[in-house]
């Protein structure tokens, strides 16, 4: 098992494959101290490291000096109002209006397997593959029972973390502030890695020295948003992809969220992550509990890479879910870049058959098919089809697709509503507002109330409808506003504070009943792209799109910052026409194709207006994607190097996890004279191996590629945005 109490130490120990994170209790009051997160050792004496002495300012004989004490110590969930002045992890406001809270270990529970989060997402396993530990603390005046979770996996380099907290008194308690987990630590001369985008241009990767104060990132908009990712890293000054200390935490929730650093002038760092404490106050009443989402805390002595490959390992086996979660995904072709509102059957029927003669394997109808929708300006809200545009309805429609031998897909974005809607005239309520005040709009609609549940309900019953209507096996929901006007009538006042998160709630409600009752379906989310591209929302559905931005050059970048926390497998990527809508950049059809295979792969093209020589490549596209999805899925990925540091090429690889294959990817962005030629070292092959690399006629090993390197070899004059996709298999299988 890989938790383990040593009761002579007070000492907890948790063992990953390559890290160890030790508790201890401390004091006759019972305190819970953070004594280590890091390399794997076999010891458990660390008490040690507790610092339970003075720090110089303060003279040695008031070593047990209450207050002096509490801001000194390395606590395990830090609390507020007895002396510990740095960041807490949870504020509470008692009926009298007091906010201290006294934390101390009561008892604790140790045993495999991995309980379910009530009414969250979180990562899943069994008792052949995780243990879990139960810390119980208490505040024995206030009866506040806090029970920290941590959870081990078998042979993946994590440890999840999260909080319930349950009243135990006899009159109400408010949560004003939930983190799902804290670490003190030492600064080890860190940096901060961070992803911070906007619209289009989400999770670009963002490093910078540590220094003294405060550092965070965060949303307050009701979602996880374009602008940052509820993720932090610490890395040491000379950590990279290949090696280094990596301390990481990523949270499983889809609102807003903070993640903080604070160095203190002692050299001492606290690292937070939870739900953001802004427009969030909790009312529990007596015998009531509050479940806190799951935090991840990744530890890595393989630099970046090996961060990643742990996350990749965590979320493929032990977060995403259902049919699709190990399975090769249908090609598709969305129509919103070919017609955008301006289509009928006849015309995505035409994009069908042209599809379904090249290999594409799904039809997905976007925005516009319902209500009265021809533009952004009406009918969110009205999931009924627009017979002048679909005459016949999607019966018919989806009848014909199947035909063609495709399936089909539909689009949704079931928690807006549009005041120009039959259900917004009909129930003008059920928006988020403040009463009396003019809600804002944005992009021409309103948010739907989610934290009621009979609007939950009558959402559900609308969106099931439409998926019995037809044979529709997939759904890209979309997301496309932020929450504001914050303001419920399903909530007295006091508790308008939790609007925010019973939001999120109620979005995770609608899509576990969904998956449950369509258990085929294949959900994609989306939030104006990568405005919701978090693992609370991956939990629902095994592929979000990454960006509304698919130019090929400009994916590099957001593509490599999504996937250093996520599997290939979840990226929504796209080859779409060119110029391209958004940046108006051209790019070759088959550098856009190479791009879109280190993701989900599809299109978003009218396939009956490309050129002929577009056309031809499609098949060759589908080929190839059929030849390595598995590869693409289940492989580990390195990242080699990158445009966005280098400013002429980027490179990645994906290895299986056997070493007998791998695919390459080179993409030469900016051809400069005389840089026709760059030697790529290839990363995770077996060294003593013999591979062969599909087109050449002759053999490598593992540690030439490796140490050697390949090169690449752009021609003369041959322009930007050029690519090489290289395959490797082993010669000797019996290696």
């Amino acid at each position: 098992m890989g938790i383990q109490y040593f009761e002579k130490e007070r000492l907890f120990k948790l063992d990953t494959p390559g890290s160890s994170y030790s508790i201890g209790i401390i004091g006759e009051e019972n305190f819970v101290a953070h004594i280590y997160y890091g390399r794997k050792i076999k010891s458990h004496q660390l008490t040690y490291l507790m610092g339970l002495g003075e720090p110089a300012s303060v003279p040695d004989e008031n070593s047990f000096d209450r207050v002096t004490f509490m801001g000194s110590y390395p606590k395990e969930y830090p609390s507020h109002g007895l002396g510990d002045y740095k960041e807490d992890a949870i504020g509470i406001r008692t009926k009298s209006g007091h906010t201290a809270l006294k934390l101390c270990y009561k008892e604790h529970k140790i045993y495999k397997g991995k309980p379910k989060l009530l009414n969250l997402p979180a990562t899943f396993g069994t008792k052949e593959d995780c243990s879990t530990l139960e810390l119980i603390c208490e505040d024995k005046l206030l009866k506040i029972k806090v029970i920290l979770m941590y959870n081990t996996f078998e042979n993946i380099d994590v440890i999840t973390r999260s909080v319930k907290i349950i009243n135990e008194s006899e009159t109400k308690l408010y949560l004003t502030k939930v983190m799902s987990a804290s670490l003190d630590m030492d600064n080890k001369n860190f940096d901060i890695i961070t992803l911070h985008g906007d619209w289009a241009r989400e999770c670009r990767i963002n490093r910078y020295p540590l220094t003294m104060g405060t550092h965070n990132v965060n949303s307050v908009c009701g979602k996880t948003g374009q602008q940052s990712q509820p993720f932090m890293a610490m890395a040491a000054h000379t950590t990279d992809q290949n090696q280094g200390e990596v301390y990481a935490m990523h949270l499983v929730y889809s609102g807003n969220f903070l993640t903080q650093t604070a160095l203190e002038p002692s050299g001492a760092l606290r690292f937070v992550i939870g739900i953001h404490p802004q427009d969030f106050c909790w009312k529990l009443e007596e015998n009531q509990f509050f479940q806190s989402p799951e935090a991840v805390l990744v530890y890595s002595t393989k630099g970046i890479g090996g961060m990643t490959r742990s996350l990749h390992d965590l979320y493929r086996k032990h977060l995403i879910r259902g049919a699709y979660s190990n399975k090769k995904r249908p090609i598709l072709i969305n129509n919103w870049e070919a017609t955008y509102f301006d289509f009928n059957t006849e015309k995505l029927l035409a994009i069908a058959r042209e599809a379904s003669k090249l290999g594409i394997e799904m039809l997905v109808m976007d925005d516009g098919w319902f209500g009265k929708r021809n533009d952004d300006s009406s009918s969110l809200g009205d999931w009924f089809v627009n017979e002048d545009k679909l005459p016949g309805g999607l019966s018919f429609l989806v009848s014909e697709v199947n035909k063609l031998g495709m399936k089909f897909g539909i689009w949704m974005e079931p928690e807006m509503v549009s005041p120009n809607s039959d259900l917004y005239r009909a129930h003008p309520d059920w928006a988020i507002a403040i009463p009396g005040r003019k809600a804002g709009l944005r992009r021409n609609q309103y948010v739907l109330d989610l934290s009621r549940q009979e609007i939950v309900d009558a959402i559900y019953e609308m969106i099931s409808t439409v998926l019995h209507s037809a044979n529709i096996e997939y759904i890209k929901w979309d997301m496309n506003r932020s929450l504001c006007d914050l303001g419920t009538l399903g909530l007295p006042p006091d508790r308008q504070g939790e609007l925010m998160h019973r939001y999120v709630l109620g979005v995770y409600q609608l899509q576990e009943r969904m998956t449950a009752q369509f258990p085929y379906l294949l959900l994609e989310n989306c939030s104006s792209g990568g405005g919701r591209f978090d693992p609370g929302m991956l939990y629902y559905g095994p592929q979000i799109w990454t960006s509304d931005d698919s130019d090929a050059i400009e994916r590099l970048a957001i593509q490599e910052g999504t996937a250093m926390l996520y599997p290939l497998s979840a990226l929504g990527a796209h080859i779409s026409d060119c110029p391209n809508h958004i940046t108006g950049r051209s790019t070759s059809f088959h550098t856009r194709g190479m791009v879109a295979l280190a993701g989900t792969f599809g299109y978003e093209l009218d396939v009956t207006k490309i050129p002929k020589e577009d056309k031809e490549l499609i098949p060759q596209q589908i080929n190839e994607y059929h030849l390595y999805n598995d590869l693409v899925r289940d492989g580990d990925y390195y990242r080699i190097a990158s445009y966005t540091d280098n400013h002429t090429y980027d490179c990645y690889m994906v290895v299986s996890k056997d070493k007998k294959e791998a695919l390459v990817t080179f993409i030469h962005v900016v051809l400069h004279p005389g840089e026709l030629i760059h030697t790529i070292c290839f990363k995770g092959l077996n060294p003593d191996a013999e591979y062969e690399i599909d087109g050449e006629n002759r053999t490598y090993t593992g540690e030439e590629l490796m140490y050697g390197g390949y090169q690449f070899n752009t021609p003369w004059a041959s322009g930007d945005f050029t690519g090489h996709l290289i395959h490797l298999s082993l010669k000797n299988s019996n290696i």
